[in-house]
């Protein structure tokens, strides 16, 4: 599993954007920035659509007073979904949507969830990071259901 001082790995993602799906990789999204990403199990799911979206949209003018160039959402879902799911949740301007369509990042990070058992295979379990040039300075892992490592008010305290 990634952990602070790391540097997160360079893996091909899909950003849903205006014009339609946009690949980039993470290097392009993390070189010389300090970036927010937060990952969710799902888009349109109960706590990512209620409270872990939510709290990043609220206080994205808050994390950029701080410092920070770019907020991003990941979650392991196709960039259609996840373009209409940022759409519902008024996320333009403030964070960015990222799709994870096969789970190469997750994998990537060390941070996939079995989730076979309940239909929805392989997943992303939440977290939040910090990174500033593509290294990670704060983690914030959940375990098992819990929100509080995670969410947006954690990493701001974080700053």
């Amino acid at each position: 599993m990634i952990k602070v001082g790391d540097r997160i790995p360079n893996v091909t993602v899909t950003a849903a954007a205006a014009g339609g799906p946009e690949q980039t990789t993470t290097d392009a999204i993390f070189s010389g920035k300090t970036v927010v990403l937060f990952a969710v199990p799902g888009a349109f799911t109960p706590t990512c659509s209620a409270r872990h979206l939510p709290g990043f949209v609220e206080n994205a003018q808050a994390f950029f007073d701080k410092g920070v160039d770019s907020i991003a959402c990941i979650a392991v879902n196709d960039a259609f979904v996840m373009g209409a799911w940022g759409k519902d949740q008024g996320v333009e301007g403030k964070v960015v949507m990222l799709a994870d369509g096969s789970g190469d990042f997750a994998r990537a990070m060390g941070l996939e969830l079995d989730l076979m058992s309940r239909g929805l295979g392989m997943r992303s379990q939440r977290y939040a990071l910090i990174a500033k040039d593509g290294v990670v300075t704060f983690l914030g892992v959940e375990e098992g259901g819990a929100f509080e490592a995670s969410k947006a008010e954690a990493v701001l305290a974080a700053l």
